[in-house]
């Protein structure tokens, strides 16, 4: 079965023009052809639209960070703590126990996050110094990198920018399930499961991650807890649609405001196409952003919206109209 990005790209590209090659084993890697002998890649959810030192610091949270912040983005306060091995190759004393006196400095609960993966994976709520260092040793294990940062709660929201215009946005919101008197927690998970298979949406709530687990212990449940009628428990401290987090489409309520700093902020990265996520912690993002206090969470150079779409035909077609865009804009000669 093909990559959602990939069916639509075979889709879309005979409108304008082009066809499109699949490396048939795993298909991923893709070329669109266009008549005009320009060739253009596809990789899983990155196309040829940015450039590619510009994705690869969006992809480098710290990187990015820095930048939004010197271009004057609001960002939350934190900083980098590096495993034993990368420390000692890049002659740093920032390891995990610069890492717990730099939390302690801060202030619990931090958010901690490996720098270079995405869809939320590893996005975990500490509250002590031990959690710290249990999560650090976790993501240590993918990723060379940690960001330990202020925790600034608010309302999440994903910004897909394409050149100047808003493409879509949406509310994120943690994974979390809703208690009808008679199931567990677990059960609730399995129909959540169900529910999204039945929908064409093809994420995967991992049962066995530990963060649920830890989310659950912290607000006095278990897996096999029944939760009342009514009663709504969230199991994971990231919202990415990715780890089961659902969305609610504002698109047509966004602000002039934030859409002109998502748009700028694109730009301001040396960027075309992006997601940008905005942590709204006063206000929300149908408001004006004076009246609003907010900061920027990251910028996504490959915004996945195959999660997105299976919300409702009204996203279909919005994602499709933007990604026939985008191959109107590849096709052209540089």
């Amino acid at each position: 079965m093909l990559p959602y990005l990939t069916n639509l790209i075979k889709k879309l590209a005979p409108k304008v023009g082009a066809r499109v090659v699949v490396e048939p084993e795993w298909g991923i890697a893709a070329q669109i052809i266009y008549k005009n002998g320009v060739v253009r890649s596809l990789r899983y959810l990155s196309l040829d639209l940015n450039n590619v030192a510009s994705s690869d610091i969006a992809k480098d949270k710290d990187y990015a960070k820095f930048f939004m912040d010197k271009r004057g983005y609001p960002v939350a306060l934190g900083q980098t703590i590096f495993s034993d091995r990368w420390a000692k190759a890049i002659k740093s004393n920032r390891t995990i126990p610069y890492g717990v006196k730099y939390a302690k400095k801060l202030g619990y609960p931090l958010i901690v996050k490996p720098n270079s993966q995405s869809q939320g994976s590893g996005v975990c709520l500490v509250s002590n110094g031990k959690e710290l260092r249990s999560v650090l040793l976790e993501i240590f294990k993918v990723d060379k990198v940690a960001i330990v940062e202020r925790y600034m709660p608010g309302r999440d929201y994903r910004v897909v920018v394409l050149d100047k215009d808003v493409i879509s946005a949406y509310e994120r919101i943690p994974l979390s399930v809703v208690g009808d008197g008679k199931s567990s927690i677990l059960s609730l998970l399995k129909q959540k499961q169900k529910s999204f298979k039945k929908s064409g949406r093809d994420t995967v709530i991992n049962l066995s991650d530990r963060r649920m687990k830890i989310k659950l212990q912290k607000q006095g449940y278990k897996f096999n807890s029944i939760l009342s009628k009514g009663e709504k428990v969230f199991l994971l401290d990231n919202a990415n649609l990715s780890t089961g987090g659902d969305s609610v489409d504002v698109t047509q309520n966004i602000h002039p405001g934030f859409k002109k700093i998502a748009v700028n902020l694109t730009r301001d990265m040396g960027l075309r196409i992006a997601g940008v996520d905005i942590m709204v912690t006063k206000g929300d993002i149908t408001k004006d952003p004076k009246n609003c206090s907010y900061y920027i969470i990251e910028i996504n150079a490959a915004p996945g919206l195959d999660h997105y779409v299976t919300t409702g035909a009204k996203q279909k077609k919005i994602v499709e109209a933007m990604y026939l865009k985008v191959l109107k804009a590849l096709g052209k000669r540089d």
